[in-house]
């Protein structure tokens, strides 16, 4: 068997099995070999920016970002910290690095200084990356953070030191099981968590999902709303079209519905991957006149938070498209349970697919019976081998046997499909993205007319969850409630990612708490 290859044994029932080589770099199965498969002529990206990257021109890209990296003298094992928007040079500084062995870290652009600055001290990186829209935030960052990475490298330095670099590289002799890359995942108490994922990662979730779910093939376009620095947006933009050759379309823009609307005509995907809260927003723009063409989408699919059936019915009926639903996360890398092709369920997520194992767990740890909730957790080769620095929730994450626990709490319904109760702790997903309750709550807190404050998850009129807000004014405020509502609302937007603020207030004049002073969020939720 030759180095750095992966030996594909299709298993109908329990997903095809994989034998990787020793040593395997994930670089060379996902970049390299398709040179030699004959695909250097063919478009491995396109963009909106009216950009196209053939295979051939993608190997070359890959190979000189990991001689510039390697060249700044950035060691194995190394983290990289990639502040990089949906582009070519996502492609070239990742594949670069992992090839080059250094480990990567893709961080959400959606973020704030003082989020950058925690990753870049909690990662002690080496280096950092990023494009120009995001100079101010990560410089702001840099000057903040305790840790100091010895290689500063905005997006045009690093372009010309790869543009001076050779465009040969050999590839660095890793392990299936060796630290490959960073996704860093939020936490309960509002500090992210840095998965770290191994080379065999990729490849279970490309072949898995992707191949054995999905039917991804060579002459597929995909285009995914869900960004790059996501897990879901990794897998849909990158890793699926990469393992089985086809194209992926990436646009650096905010997803609205007119801008997918837009690449759907203009560029005639055959998969499209977004979120329920993108899903809704287009049918309300469908809904006002706004034209929709989605006739070469073969499949559409739907990830982030739970698709509510009254967005897959009305899909459906509006595109003559179905969305295939389902549950994934950053520690797991992708998606581990989905509706799929055969077998469509509105309101579920659908059944474990194959090469997953996943359990229902009550308090004491053995398995509910079927239809009683419980704690989800799942099996497979993909998820994440722990986190950084983090070895207390590790232990309570990533179990013995292999199983990790999701932090959701499901059932099964009487069809044996998994249907979501809801977070086993306060988080909530709001847009796809996880959001911790307590960081909303210390921002408001932070503010002079704020004495405390409540996160919950509400459910908007399309069934998606968004934050809401309660609220106990300080002592002496007397401001009216929608003049004190405006003034928090800026306040939060000024402060976090602008998709944390609270959609709903509610002013009050005490908060339900524990007999130890704990606030009770769940009488709040109504």
């Amino acid at each position: 068997m030759a180095a750095h290859t992966v030996t594909v044994t299709p298993d109908s029932a329990n997903g095809a099995a994989l034998d990787f080589a020793a040593p395997f770099n994930a670089a060379v199965a996902f970049i390299d070999r398709h040179t030699g498969e004959g695909r250097s002529a063919k478009s491995a990206i396109l963009t909106t920016a009216g950009e196209e990257v053939s295979y051939g021109q993608l190997a070359i890209g890959v190979n000189r970002y990991g001689n510039a990296l390697k060249g700044l003298g950035i060691g194995t094992g190394d983290r990289l910290l990639m502040v990089v928007k949906d582009c070519p040079e996502f492609f070239f500084v990742f594949w670069g690095a992992i090839k080059a062995g250094i480990v990567p870290v893709p961080l959400n652009t959606l973020l704030t200084a003082k989020d950058y600055r925690y990753m870049i001290d909690d990662s002690a990186a080496a280096a950092i990356v990023w494009s120009p829209e995001f100079d101010g935030a990560v410089r702001d960052a840099l000057a903040q953070a305790d840790h100091k990475p010895a290689h500063l490298l905005p997006q045009d330095r690093a372009a010309a030191l790869a543009a001076q670099a050779s465009d040969s590289l050999e590839p660095y002799p890793s392990e299936a099981g060796d630290d490959c890359f960073w996704l860093y995942s939020s936490g309960s108490t509002g500090f992210p968590k840095g998965a770290i994922h191994r080379h065999r990662d990729m490849v279970v979730t490309s072949q898995h999902y992707g191949v054995d779910l999905l039917g991804v093939g060579e002459d597929d376009i995909c285009f995914s709303a869900a960004k790059l620095f996501f897990a879901y947006g990794l897998a849909n933009s990158m890793t699926f079209p990469l393992w089985v050759g086809a194209t992926a379309v990436l646009a650096a823009e905010r997803p609205t519905p007119q801008m997918t609307f837009d690449i759907f005509e203009r560029f005639r995907p055959t998969l499209y991957f977004g979120v329920p809260t993108l899903y809704a927003a287009q049918l309300a723009a469908i809904d006002g006149g706004a034209a929709c063409d989605v006739a070469s989408v073969r499949w559409c699919v739907s990830a982030g938070e739970a698709l509510p059936a009254d967005i897959f019915r009305r899909w459906r009926e509006t595109t003559g498209t179905t969305i295939l639903d389902g549950i994934g996360s950053t520690e797991a890398l992708y998606i581990f349970i989905s509706n799929r092709p055969d077998i469509q369920k509105p309101g579920t997520s659908g059944l474990v697919i194959p090469g997953y194992e996943a359990r229902i767990v009550g308090e004491d740890g053995a398995p509910v019976a079927a239809g009683e909730a419980g704690a989800l957790q799942i099996r497979g080769g993909s998820t994440a081998r722990g986190y950084w620095n983090l070895p207390e929730k590790t232990a309570a994450t990533m179990l013995d046997g292999g199983w990790l626990d999701t932090g959701d709490t499901y059932r099964t319904d009487e069809d044996g499909c998994f249907v979501c109760e809801g977070r086993s702790d306060d988080m909530m997903k709001v847009g796809g993205i996880w959001t911790s309750p307590v960081e909303i709550e210390a921002c408001l807190i932070g503010h002079p007319k704020v004495l405390e404050a409540a996160i919950v998850a509400r459910a908007d009129d399309a069934g998606l969850i968004k934050p809401e807000a309660w609220v106990v004014r300080a002592d002496g405020v007397a401001d009216g409630d929608d003049a004190l509502q405006r003034e928090l609302h800026d306040h939060v937007k000024a402060s976090l990612a602008p998709y944390k603020y609270p959609r709903w207030w509610k002013f009050v004049d005490a908060l339900p708490k524990t007999a130890t002073g704990k606030i009770q969020r769940f009488k709040l939720r109504g």
